[in-house]
């Protein structure tokens, strides 16, 4: 509908409201007509919230209409006019009835109040716009801190906290671009989290005598593997010119600017964990168990393809039932580069399409679905391909709530006409199994120099 008329429409209903207010107060509605009169409020209260919601969509006004404006309510068969007062029948006994009561007074009163303040209240996207901006407003120095806090920002020491809005959208990318994190287990709580696992297996009796000696005592270990949130973080830049510039929309920067720096450190402390000073001994290189096929695998070989294949489904048939039944293939960019073009030698691709794409993944390997990362490169040899499979739901990640806060940094980077933003959290992320029942194989095939088929 053309916003003209539904400003109109809206103006119409408002002063609609308020004749029904003035009744209400002068004692002109009776207790007969409190139905009526409930049922006209709500009816009003549900256009106006469907016209605010239109509006809100509607940000700028179509072109005017050539045709002279048509009031929404003219026409034929339309109904009577909201505007013109309902008179009671002159000669109904049951309108001039009793007085309503006080109670009944105040419903009404209130349902018109709430509908009249719902015109001005912010929806949930306009109340994350207006977060988005008074965070990076603080954050580059254009508003204060006691404004800062009154709309919602929370402050204090220099740092500021990323408020949820703003952190979802840094975690929702951080899951886009950290595989382990769309396929592990998150936990976000304050305490430590402990996970146990297997470490001796109980050993079972059997006697086919009848026993004349108590059972014996079988022996059954377990250990476990606390989460231990380390402090984590990284460093985002970005230029005085660029934050003055008019037109530029400063929250859009800085969260972009942060969900590189944060993620970047991330996938290297989940895939790698070689951080000096902030080792990970859960990371996925590291735990993963080694594969090895058979028959090794040479690349530039006639029949490497056929290898490569044999070799994959040797890998995938290696884990125990439960971890093959979930597993999956994440690969790096140069086992990617080898797969696809590596055929059978009945001439089939190992790298097959879905028959239909889901969550993203597209293509299969030995039958199962694969995905592939950067993260997945060998420190320093990125032309090594790389091929992990298992059960990535056993890489478990702790979140500490309320941990991720950033630090304007001012005259670090004043030398150089930047501003920095430091970016802090608490995380850990670890794969953890059992020695009896490991979750994911990581196999090394060796340089790529060619092709085969």
């Amino acid at each position: 509908m053309n916003k003209k008329l539904l400003k109109k429409l809206q103006a119409r209903h408002e002063q609609r409201l308020t004749e029904l207010r003035g009744q209400i107060e002068s004692g002109e509605v009776r207790e007969a007509d409190i139905e009526s009169v409930q049922n006209e409020i709500d009816t009003l209260i549900d256009e106006l919230k469907d016209i605010k919601d239109e509006l809100d969509e509607e940000p700028v006004d179509p072109p005017a209409d050539p045709e002279p404006d048509v009031d929404p309510e003219d026409g034929e068969g339309r109904s009577a006019d909201p505007a013109d007062p309902v008179d009671p029948e002159p000669d109904s006994n049951e309108n001039r009835a009793g007085m309503i009561t006080q109670q009944q007074r105040d419903g009404l009163l209130g349902n018109i109040k709430k509908g009249m303040e719902g015109r001005n209240a912010l929806n949930k996207k306009q109340k994350e716009q207006q977060q988005r901006k008074a965070f990076a407003d603080f954050i580059v120095g254009n508003i204060s801190e006691h404004e800062a806090r009154t709309l919602g920002i929370v402050t204090g020491n220099g740092s500021v906290t990323v408020p949820e809005v703003i952190a979802s959208e840094v975690i929702t990318y951080a899951q886009e671009e950290n595989l382990l994190r769309k396929y592990g287990q998150v936990v976000r709580t304050s305490g430590d989290v402990k996970y146990p696992f297997l470490v001796k297996k109980a050993e079972a009796n059997v006697n086919k005598k009848e026993r004349t000696t108590d059972v014996p005592e079988t022996d059954i270990e377990f250990d476990e593997i606390t989460l231990d949130p380390a402090e984590f973080d990284a460093l985002a830049t970005v230029t005085k010119k660029l934050l003055k510039m008019s037109g530029v929309p400063v929250e859009d920067i800085v969260v972009e600017e942060l969900k590189k720096a944060y993620v970047r450190k991330e996938i290297n402390y989940m895939f790698n964990g070689d951080d000096a000073g902030n080792e990970n001994p859960g990371a996925l290189a590291k735990k993963a168990v080694a594969f090895t096929p058979s028959a090794a695998v040479d690349l530039t070989a006639a029949e490497a393809g056929q290898k490569l294949y044999d070799a994959l489904i040797e890998m995938k048939n290696t884990p125990v039932s439960e971890v093959m039944k979930k597993g999956r293939f994440i690969i790096n960019r140069a086992a990617l580069t080898a797969v696809e073009k590596m055929k059978t030698t009945d001439g089939f691709p190992l790298l097959r399409p879905f028959t239909q794409a889901e969550g993203g993944i597209g293509h299969t390997l030995v039958g199962y679905p694969v995905d592939w990362t950067d993260a997945a490169d060998k420190k320093g040899e990125v032309d090594t391909p790389v091929i992990y499979f298992g059960d990535f739901s056993a890489f478990k990640i702790q979140e500490v709530i309320g941990a991720l806060e950033i630090q304007k940094l001012v005259e670090k980077f004043s030398g150089k006409n930047q501003i920095g933003f430091q970016i802090y959290n608490l995380l850990d992320g670890q794969l953890i199994y059992s020695p009896f029942e490991p979750a994911v194989y990581r196999y090394e095939i060796g340089k790529v120099t060619g092709g085969g088929e």
